[in-house]
């Protein structure tokens, strides 16, 4: 397991806590994250299923009233040789004046970023596939990852211009489950079609059109494997994306609604064509 070096912060201006000075300002962070190969951790629970997926700390923050579940956390994983990992310990008032919000979900950690895997080995053992094309809320990208995870998507592939899953409101949103579900992006898009369709799936754009079918009529006549592609809030997929796919699909709507929110139309689909068996 992580070895821990409890360390107690009174200063808000400690240098060993750059990595969480801030956090409320969205450009700093967006910036910060991906230059050092970090994403933060928000909640104990959070950061324990990203233990358990394997992910390493660079750090942790967190009250004196945490440290036990810390603990707790660490000790049910395999035993390693690595450096220690530094855990700094402040009272909330001093947590406060270093994050610039009030830490109340247990403990926030700097995770150093795993590499993400080559999308044709990802796809390799996959039967359900979701795309994320240019979905730039974060909320709705984590809400996705949750719902991908509780309704058996196998992966999640997501274009060059879509939100960070490990953007810390994405993990939020997620509960955790961006660790769960295998992920990588997937680059050129929407030239990626080739690479599913290479890898045998058959690939459905949700979206409206004339020569759409209904979710219904997808469900009748289930590929094996399947990859349904979400689009951008707002005006959704890119016209050369629907024309790349396979099919076109559409979930029936009433009440003079013409399409549901990102995060609420992935949920619908992927338990409409959940694999069975």
């Amino acid at each position: 397991m992580p070895h821990l070096d409890l360390l107690t912060v009174t200063d808000p201006d400690d240098e060993r806590l750059a990595d969480y000075v801030s956090l409320t300002d969205v450009a700093l962070r967006s910036r910060h994250e991906p230059a050092k190969g970090l994403y933060i951790a928000e909640s104990s629970t959070v950061l324990e299923r990203a233990l358990r997926a394997g992910h390493r700390p660079r750090s942790v923050l967190l009250a004196p009233r945490w440290v036990p579940d810390l603990e707790r956390m660490v000790a049910s994983l395999p035993a390693d040789d690595d450096p220690p990992v530094p855990v700094y310990v402040a009272d909330e008032p001093v947590l406060e004046a270093i994050t610039g919000f009030h830490v109340h979900r247990g403990a926030l950690a700097a995770m150093h970023r795993p590499p993400l895997p080559d999308p044709v080995a990802l796809l390799a053992g996959a039967r359900r596939v979701a795309v994320l094309e240019d979905v730039v809320d974060h909320t709705n990208v984590g809400a996705a990852f949750r719902s991908a995870a509780a309704l058996g998507v196998d992966a999640v592939l997501v274009t060059p211009r879509c939100a960070d899953p490990l953007y810390r409101r994405s993990v939020r949103v997620s509960m955790g489950t961006v660790f769960q579900v295998p992920w990588t992006r997937i680059d050129p898009w929407p030239g990626g079609v080739d690479t599913l369709r290479e890898a045998g799936f058959v690939t459905a754009a949700l979206a409206l059109g004339d020569d759409a079918i209904t979710l219904d009529a997808l469900v009748a006549d289930l590929p094996d494997r399947l990859a349904l592609v979400l689009g951008a809030e707002g005006h959704g997929l890119k016209p050369a994306t629907v024309a790349a796919c396979d099919l076109v699909v559409r979930i029936p709507m009433a009440g003079g609604v013409d399409s549901l929110n990102v995060a609420a139309a992935a949920a619908v689909a992927f338990w409409a064509t959940r694999a069975v068996g």
